[in-house]
């Protein structure tokens, strides 16, 4: 299967660095690029893409409010940051971004990273994610999710969620909680479905909010 990938950077040599990376790459295309936000939600509504690549510093139309926007309409966005502790990132995972990538990541990892989040997963560098979400949270502890949404998990699914925004992957859980791979899974699946996260990027950024860390 072929991966449509969408380019969004106000940065013409940025574009046109990644473009050249995956333009080699047989399972991935290229099918526009974007100045801005406005721009990228156009050419989502017209190319339907499986992933886009967001620059989150645009000028109009921000990578923020863009990534709201075509995440809504059925697109997976990874966001593209230059440091790895950006604020804005977070803001864009709890928009519904799938993950974020710094622009000087390798090739390679690149063009894995396009094949997860088309392939549904959350793409999350798990410590740096971690890390990420809970600074944010911290400075601003006043934003905390509806406590009624806590009370739909059974007692294993937060203790699972507290390990999942500790950045632990399924095998990982199963180890610390004494549980098989395939019950973390289901655990975590059921969490999602309960608490309407698209992916287990936003489960991280819902554990922490609700104070499960």
């Amino acid at each position: 299967m072929t991966v449509r990938v969408l380019l969004a950077d106000d940065q013409r040599l940025v574009r046109a660095g990644f473009r050249g990376l995956l333009d080699a790459t047989g399972d991935i295309e290229v099918v526009g690029e974007a100045a801005d936000g406005a721009q990228a939600v156009a050419l989502v509504r017209q190319f339907a893409p499986d992933v886009v690549l967001m620059d989150i510093r645009m000028p109009g139309m921000d990578g923020l409010e863009a990534t709201r926007l075509v995440t809504a309409m059925g697109a997976r966005v990874v966001v593209l940051t230059t440091f790895d502790l950006d604020e804005y990132v977070f803001e864009a995972l709890r928009a519904g971004a799938s993950g974020f990538l710094t622009k000087d990541v390798e090739p390679e990892d690149l063009r894995q990273a396009i094949r997860v989040v088309a392939g549904g997963e959350a793409l999350l560098a798990p410590r740096i994610t971690a890390r990420l979400i809970a600074e944010f949270v911290r400075r601003d502890a006043r934003r905390r999710a509806d406590p009624e949404r806590l009370a739909r998990l059974t007692e294993r699914e937060r203790e699972v969620m507290a390990q999942v925004a500790r950045g632990l992957s399924n095998e990982e859980i199963a180890r610390e909680l004494y549980m098989s791979p395939a019950t973390a899974r289901t655990h975590v699946s059921r969490a999602m479905i309960k608490l309407d996260a698209r992916d287990r990027a936003q489960l991280v950024v819902i554990a922490y909010e609700m104070g499960l860390v």
